[in-house]
């Protein structure tokens, strides 16, 4: 009978200490796991769900999550459609904790400068948020940091005698490309 009980702790002992063994190993792994997700990811995942995104500067930028890029995202609320770039995101609000699966090759080549020239190649008005100022005009060009921007009226069309001045826009300063 002693024997009984004794390879009986013995047996509890071990499973106990493989579930020890057993949990530790789950949770490195989730901490693993966890340091490949991308806010690009839990944007993906957020597609067609309300967001709020906080800028760098204070604004917000809320609406629906319409389209994600490694670089971007695109919201539609109620002021239009708006291209804001990862990098001047300061938090999100409203993301599910779910990750959308890795991007693919094709998402992957969609930059923000490509989505910039999509915006140049349909000659679409736009005002651009960058610190201290919201330009209105159209794209003019997207090159490798920069772009120019002719500025003009909002509801005016880009012609030459409405353009006021073509400005030059670091990419880095730029916070958030509304539709006009």
């Amino acid at each position: 009978m002693r024997w009984e009980r004794l390879f009986a702790d013995l047996e509890a002992q071990l499973d106990e200490a493989a579930a020890v063994d057993l949990r530790a190993e789950v949770a490195d792994r989730t901490r693993a796991e966890q340091a490949d997700v991308w806010l690009a990811d839990r944007l993906r995942a957020a597609a067609g769900r309300e967001v709020a995104v906080h800028v760098h500067g204070g604004e917000v930028v809320a609406g629906l999550v319409e389209d994600v890029g490694l670089e971007w995202v695109v919201l539609s609320g109620a002021r239009g459609q708006a291209l804001v770039p990862l990098g001047a995101v300061g938090s999100v609000a409203g993301l599910p904790r779910r990750v959308a699966p890795p991007a693919g090759e094709v998402l992957r080549r969609l930059s923000l400068r490509s989505a910039l020239r999509a915006l140049v190649r349909d000659r679409a008005p736009v005002r651009l948020v960058v610190p201290g100022a919201e330009l209105a005009g159209t794209l003019d060009r997207v090159a490798g940091d920069h772009v120019d921007l002719a500025l003009h009226p909002s509801g005016e069309a880009r012609r030459p005698g409405a353009v006021l001045e073509v400005r030059a826009v670091p990419l880095a300063a730029v916070l958030v490309v509304r539709s006009s």
